[in-house]
């Protein structure tokens, strides 16, 4: 199993002069200790759970075009994309350069997005959620044709673009797709008809693997309704809980969660703390031992 480090927070101490030098350093730790995925959020203002509006967050892709500057190795993605964020065919352009300049290591992490204050307190439509979902599955057929040979017209309900070019194009003719969520009528299906990826929530104990269990069944049922390659999809989950305490309690459940075909799982820093200890002990304690899970 490979491990991702999602850097869901940007307060820690004395974070007004040290945000930088902390983010830099823990990407360099990541890259270097064998971590396969690094992403951030992608949200304007941080979530009400991890602080609210008041704490500090950076834009996304900015925030991704400059991991990419200081790695090498790790993939990178935001957890997720919201759809509403940007017109689908400047996403596809977005993170067509962070593939270009990243040499093939970009991920687009979409969803429906949600947090219905950030886009009231910064302007942004929010449509109903039916709606938000109609924009997702536009955006991902404009990102599909974009990543492709046709640069002709789109025409859908709510996009409409005269022209799909795309140059440079992806290093490896397309981004890959991870949505994520767990919905079961629209979410996985989208995953089914449309994504190389998947993200789920995770949680310790045996009702979290029994939960991811069932999305993944509900999952492989869109697949063979619709006939993709469920065993093509990457399982990802994002896990709540800090393994460094007790690595070996963490892998123990890990080894549940790959039995149902999860092949990586993202972990999050521990809020108000220092990342770049944490991150170290990461890379030193948990990644040799998890790549044999």
């Amino acid at each position: 199993m490979d491990l991702g480090l999602h850097y869901s927070t940007f307060t820690h101490p004395e974070w007004e002069t040290t945000l930088a030098d902390r983010l830099t350093e823990t990407a360099r730790i990541a890259d270097d200790g064998g971590v396969s995925l690094m992403t951030v959020m992608d949200h304007w203002f941080q979530m009400l759970h991890t602080g609210g509006p008041y704490e500090p967050m950076l834009e996304g892709y900015t925030t991704l075009g400059y991991l990419a500057g200081v790695t090498k190795n790790v993939r990178l993605s935001l957890l997720v994309t919201g759809v509403t964020y940007r017109y689908p065919g400047l996403l596809a352009k977005t993170v067509s350069t962070l593939d270009v300049l990243s040499r093939g290591r970009a991920m687009l992490g979409i969803g429906a997005a949600w947090y219905d204050r950030e886009h009231a307190g910064l302007g942004v439509p929010f449509p109903p959620v039916a709606e938000r979902f109609e924009r997702l599955e536009e955006t991902l057929q404009i990102c599909r044709q974009m990543w492709s040979d046709d640069d002709g017209a789109y025409d859908g309900k709510h996009y409409h673009l005269a022209e799909t070019i795309n140059l440079p194009r992806p290093p490896r003719g397309a981004v890959p797709v991870m949505i994520g969520g767990g919905g079961e009528r629209k979410t996985l299906r989208l995953v089914a008809q449309y994504a190389q990826a998947c993200n789920l929530f995770g949680a310790p104990g045996p009702e979290g693997v029994e939960m991811v269990g069932h999305k993944l069944d509900v999952l492989r049922e869109h697949c063979d309704r619709l006939g993709t390659d469920y065993d093509a999809i990457e399982k990802t989950m994002l896990f709540q809980g800090d393994p460094t305490g007790d690595v070996d309690g963490f892998l123990a459940g890990m080894e549940r969660y790959s039995a149902l075909g999860i092949t990586l799982v993202a972990l999050m820093p521990p809020l108000y703390q220092d990342p770049v200890p944490w991150a170290t002990r990461l890379a030193e304690d948990v990644v040799p031992r998890l790549r044999d899970v």
